[in-house]
């Protein structure tokens, strides 16, 4: 780096000067032509006699007057200058013009453009690299792919946590890398292709930089995204050049990021078999295991969309094994928040254990952002130390949005969201199998004006019928507690995600879960996964089948809300005293609604001040302080509005895998 900057400098030093040289003579040049003497005045001053002595040196004449002044001019070639000189006794010398050599003429009369030439060259290795170096003007066939050394990357296996079976896959491929011989000589070959599936934010991209740091070996990283342009054949080239940059460096390691961009299987496209993409694809099955092996190289992918990928990017001999780095247990949770907490000043109080049991679902990237959120609200406070409240604050804000406490409402509004939140909780309570009530809130965050969480016991990682049929009734709990109290004409759309989530839960369990009574376990939807639209639904069902899915769907959500209304109406008077603490408080904890459902006093929210002031109350929505405060950690995993974490997925209306 230093060496480049120098050589930088030196260049611009030397451009400097040449410029400024230049600039300098033809400058003057400019000031000896505006001060010469007018030849035509030089004559009329010689026959006057004012001019005593005269030195020639090809066209340009220097003298000087009879005062002893000197003066400059220029001979245009007048055949009677040396008789009018004669005449009146001026005094000659003469002295032929300075031969310069042919190459110096021609250098001189050439500089400008070689100068030119120069300065272009010089901006273009400094831009792309030369012209058909790596990022130049003509490098459009070249790979983009990076190549990693050892002070590149400081990152080890060490870093990698909450993903034991991953690390073990690939720990073998870094084993072998090191020490070949203790595979070869039992007959074992490395794999030619790693594929790591998982979701987004499980480290697969972190694990391929652990790779990286612990081989010891080139390392070229290149994004599935990079192989594609809108020339065809240019990501066919790339891979070529790819692959042999590889083969220069073997043994080596090639990793490709979000392969999906590039792997998805053919006949898929608009441009049938002859678009770029697939070309692309074409090529690198080639190169991965064609005519000419590519020993020594092994392609590492990552992807979290395996099910669009190309079989025969698939098969042995390419990605040889599939890797998936799913969603941590609460034990890789804990190991995960220790890695992150390392660089974070923690008090005592903090206890990575509790912070794993309640965060169900979260993935590594989620937890480093809880653990960034966390420290970011101790330096709001001015705090030294990041402690447990600063962790429930951060959880918080993740799972249910940032408190909109400039957000003003209507007393009334406040109340009836009070009720809706209330039903929610209500119901989710006394249902078989329902995750427990964690916290119930009225104060708005991110979109929804309420928010009412769940506690799991334990990680889930499947859900029974009795389970969905308990999460349809909460979710119209909300609902039905506004029709209850004021009427089915002043029902609102605050419900309307509650209904969308359970008619996707109801759906999926007629059409894909095979959950229905009347139809039986039998798939009547699918995926659309062969064209751009991966979300469609499409059906191979008759009109008849058809009717009789939407027929159940109806049905199992009918036995639902009618069980949840009749739960509210036994309730009523837990309905009313739940809804009042809502209005006081604004937020209530788990305690709180367990001593509600139990007949009892409900009390304040741990930690609650009574405000001193009872003519001027604080603000509704001003100080939530104490929605936060708590005795021990829960784990919050559904909110009955816009949760992005809740236990069901909001689009397919299937169980999240926790």
């Amino acid at each position: 780096m230093k060496n480049d900057m120098l050589k930088n400098v030196l260049v611009w030093a030397v451009v400097i000067m040449i410029l400024t040289t230049v600039f300098n003579h033809f400058s003057s040049q400019k000031q000896a032509s505006s001060g010469r003497l007018d030849y035509s005045d030089f004559i009329e001053q010689v026959h006057q006699g004012q001019v005593s002595k005269v030195f020639i040196e090809g066209s340009t004449i220097r003298g000087v007057y009879s005062n002893g002044e000197s003066f400059t001019t220029y001979n245009p070639g007048d055949p009677g200058l040396m008789g009018d000189l004669l005449d009146y006794h001026v005094k000659i010398q003469a002295q032929p013009p300075e031969q310069q050599s042919l190459l110096m003429q021609i250098f001189i009369s050439w500089f400008p453009m070689l100068l030119l030439i120069g300065v272009w060259i010089f901006f273009m290795r400094s831009v792309g690299g030369g012209m058909g170096g790596k990022g130049g003007p003509m490098s459009f066939g070249k790979s983009k792919a990076r190549m990693l050394t050892d002070d590149q990357n400081k990152v080890t296996l060490d870093d990698v946590a909450g993903a034991d079976e991953a690390k073990q896959e690939v720990g073998e491929i870094v084993d072998f890398l090191k020490d070949p011989s203790k595979y070869q000589n039992l007959g074992g070959s490395i794999p030619r292709g790693v594929l790591m599936v998982g979701p987004p934010g499980t480290g697969k991209t972190l694990l391929a930089k652990a790779i990286a740091g612990e081989a010891k070996v080139p390392f070229f990283t290149i994004s599935g995204s990079d192989f594609v342009e809108m020339f065809v054949g240019v990501g066919a080239s790339r891979v070529r050049d790819m692959f042999e940059q590889a083969k220069a460096h073997a043994p080596c390691i090639i990793f490709i990021d979000e392969i999906d961009a590039v792997g998805r299987s053919r006949g898929s496209g608009m441009g049938g078999g002859n678009d770029e993409r697939e070309q692309t694809l074409n090529q690198m099955l080639v190169e991965m295991d064609g005519f000419e092996g590519n020993e020594g190289i092994i392609v590492i992918a990552a992807t979290n969309r395996a099910d669009v990928l190309d079989p025969a990017l698939l098969r042995p001999g390419r990605f040889d094994r599939q890797v998936t780095v799913g969603l941590p247990d609460i034990r890789g949770r804990e190991q995960i928040l220790k890695v992150h907490m390392r660089k974070v000043p923690l008090s005592d109080d903090v206890k990575p254990s509790y912070i794993a049991r309640g965060t169900p679902g979260f993935s590594g990237a989620d937890l480093a952002n809880l653990v960034n959120e966390a420290a970011l609200f101790a330096a709001r406070e001015n705090s030294k130390l990041v402690t447990q409240k600063h962790f429930e604050k951060a959880k918080d804000k993740i799972l249910m949005g940032v408190e909109r406490k400039s957000m003003v409402m209507k007393e009334e509004e406040r109340r009836m969201t009070a009720y809706h939140e209330a039903g929610h909780a209500i119901v989710g309570y006394l249902v078989p199998e329902h995750d427990p009530v964690y916290k119930v809130s009225i104060m708005p965050r991110g979109r929804a004006l309420g928010v009412t969480m769940y506690l799991p016991e334990e990680d889930s990682y499947s859900y029974s019928k009795r389970k969905l049929e308990s999460q349809l009734s909460s979710l119209y709990g909300g609902r039905l507690a506004e029709e209850l109290i004021y009427g089915e004409d002043a029902v609102t759309t605050g419900a309307s995600n509650d209904i969308e989530r359970a008619t996707a839960i109801a759906r999926n369990m007629v059409t894909k879960w095979g959950l229905s009574d009347n139809l039986g376990p039998l798939l009547y939807e699918e995926e659309d996964r062969s064209g751009f639209m991966g979300s469609s639904r499409n059906a191979n069902v008759s009109g008849e089948v058809s009717k009789k899915i939407d027929e159940e769907i109806r049905t199992i959500i009918d036995r639902n809300y009618e069980r949840a209304r009749q739960i509210l109406i036994d309730n009523n008077d837990k309905l009313e005293i739940m809804t009042e603490c809502l209005m006081k408080y604004e937020t209530i904890d788990k305690d709180q609604v367990d001593r509600i459902m139990r007949g009892e006093d409900p009390g304040a929210p741990k930690d609650w001040v009574e405000p001193d002031d009872e003519v001027n109350p604080p603000s509704k929505n001003e100080d939530a302080s104490q929605d936060e405060k708590k005795a021990k950690p829960f784990e919050p995993h559904e909110a009955t509005l816009d949760d992005s974490k809740s236990g069901v997925d909001e689009n397919s209306g299937e169980p999240k895998m926790h």
